[in-house]
C-alpha cells in the first residue's frame, strides 16, 4: 500500500528526516500490545528515538539540533503516530517544548543553554508537568495547588501533577507551582533524580494508555533558586504553532486505521460473496469517504503549518486558525476511525484486530487542548467582532 504521508514530502532534507520517523514508527508499532496492556511507554522505542537523535531535532542548529520547521515537525509526528499514537503524542510534547523555548526565548540564556546541552549531547527528554487533580487543564486558567516556598537560597516544592506523559521515562520535569514570595505562578526545571521526586502508577484510561501519563509527586523537593526558570507572563499568550503536533498525532492514528481497513476490505471474503468485501458498494462508499476526509484534514493542517513557517509576521494573528485546525482534524480523525470500524464490522471489536485500539486512542484527541467548546466560542467571537 502506498505511503499516504509521503506525498507531503517536499525535498531531500524532509526525506532524510522522514526516514528517522519511519524507523521509530516501526519500532513503536512492534510494542503496542504490551504498552497498551501495561499502560507504559516502551523502553525500546525510547532507545531508538535517542539513537535516531530525535529528541534534539527541534533545537536550533547552533545548539546541536536541526532547526525543525513546524511543517517538518508535523510530518514526522504523523508518521510516528501511524506506528503508535501514544508514542508520538508523548515525544511530541518534548519536541514542541524545545521548539517553543528556542523560538520565544522566554528563559534566561543560561537556563536554556543548560537544558539544550543535555538534549543535544545526551538526547535528554523533558516534559511540562502542569495539570493537577483540582485545577484540571492548565488552559482553563486554574492556579496550581503545588507550592514553592522560599527558604533563603532554596525553594521547597510540594504537590502532585497528573497527566505527566512519559512520567517514568523523562530526564527532566518542568513543573508549575505557586511561588509564594512572588505571589505568582513559576516553573521549575527539575532533574528526575532529585530527592523527593516519585512517580505513582495511576494511569488507567480507555485510550492512549502507552503515554504512561502517571502522577508526578513532589514531596519536600529542595531546589536552588536558579532552578526557577520561568515566571508566568502577563497579558495575552502568544499563539503556539507547535501544539499542532496534537492533531498531527490523531491524524496519524486515523491514517493507520484507514490503511488497515483497506487491507481488511481487500482480503476478507465471507462465503456469502464471490469477491472480497472491497467490491461491495457500501464498503467502497466508506473507503471513499475516508479518503476525502483525510485529504481535507491534511490540506488544512499542512497549509496552516506552511503559513506559520513562511509568514512569521502573521503568527500573532494565527491563534484562531491554529485552534480551528485542532478542532477540525481531531474530529475528522475520529470520524475516519469510526468508518474503519464499520468496514471491519463486528471483527473490529476483537483484540485480535487493531481497530478497537485505534477507536480508543483517537477519542483522546477530543480532550487535548484547546477544547472544542473553547475553539467554537473563540471563532464566534472573532466573527462577531469583525
Amino acid at each position: 500500500m502506498s505511503d499516504f504521508i509521503r506525498s507531503w514530502i517536499r525535498n531531500d532534507r524532509q526525506e532524510r528526516l522522514y526516514t528517522k520517523a519511519s524507523v521509530i514508527a516501526e519500532e513503536a508499532r512492534s510494542h503496542v500490545i504490551k504498552t497498551d496492556q501495561n499502560a507504559e511507554f516502551s523502553n525500546e522505542t525510547l532507545k531508538v528515538m535517542k539513537l535516531e537523535k530525535y529528541p534534539s531535532l527541534s533545537l536550533p542548529v547552533q545548539f546541536g539540533g536541526e532547526s525543525l520547521s513546524l511543517y517538518e515537525f508535523l510530518l514526522l509526528q504523523e508518521k510516528i503516530a501511524e506506528g503508535d499514537g501514544a508514542a508520538a503524542l508523548s515525544i511530541g510534547w518534548h519536541l514542541g517544548i524545545m521548539m517553543e523555548l528556542s523560538d520565544e526565548k522566554s528563559w534566561k540564556k543560561h537556563h536554556f543553554e543548560r537544558l539544550a546541552k543535555e538534549v543535544a549531547e545526551n538526547q535528554a527528554v523533558v516534559n511540562r508537568a502542569a495539570t493537577e487533580p483540582a485545577t484540571g487543564s492548565p488552559t482553563r486558567g486554574g492556579i496550581p495547588e503545588t507550592t514553592a516556598v522560599r527558604q533563603e537560597d532554596t525553594y521547597i516544592v510540594n504537590g502532585r501533577k497528573t497527566f505527566t506523559s512519559m512520567a517514568d521515562h523523562l530526564d527532566y520535569y518542568i513543573v508549575s507551582a505557586y511561588v509564594e514570595d512572588l505571589d505568582d505562578i513559576g516553573w521549575f526545571l527539575i532533574d528526575r533524580h532529585q530527592p523527593g521526586i516519585r512517580v505513582e502508577k495511576t494511569w488507567d484510561t480507555l485510550g492512549m494508555r502507552g503515554t504512561e501519563s502517571d502522577d508526578l509527586v513532589l514531596d519536600h523537593v529542595e531546589l536552588s533558586t536558579d532552578d526557577l526558570v520561568e515566571v508566568k507572563t502577563k497579558g495575552k499568550p502568544s499563539p503556539k504553532g507547535w501544539l499542532l503536533h496534537i492533531p498531527a498525532c490523531y491524524l496519524g492514528i486515523a491514517l493507520a486505521a484507514r490503511n488497515d481497513a483497506v487491507k481488511f476490505a481487500k482480503s476478507f471474503q465471507p462465503n456469502s460473496l464471490d469477491t472480497t468485501i472491497s467490491e461491495v458498494s457500501h464498503i467502497q462508499d466508506k473507503i471513499g469517504e475516508m479518503e476525502w476526509k483525510l485529504m481535507q484534514a491534511h490540506s488544512f493542517m499542512y497549509s496552516t503549518a506552511r503559513r506559520w513557517d513562511e509568514e512569521p509576521e502573521q503568527r500573532e494573528h494565527m491563534g484562531p486558525e491554529l485552534a480551528a485546525v485542532k478542532l477540525a482534524v481531531t474530529n475528522t480523525a475520529a470520524e475516519v476511525v469510526d468508518l474503519a470500524m464499520r468496514i471491519a464490522g463486528g471483527r473490529g471489536l476483537s483484540k485480535d484486530q487493531p481497530f478497537e485500539k485505534y477507536y480508543r486512542d483517537v477519542r483522546a484527541g477530543l480532550h487535548n487542548p484547546p477544547m472544542d467548546d473553547a475553539v467554537i466560542r473563540m471563532l464566534a467571537g472573532k466573527a462577531l467582532q469583525a
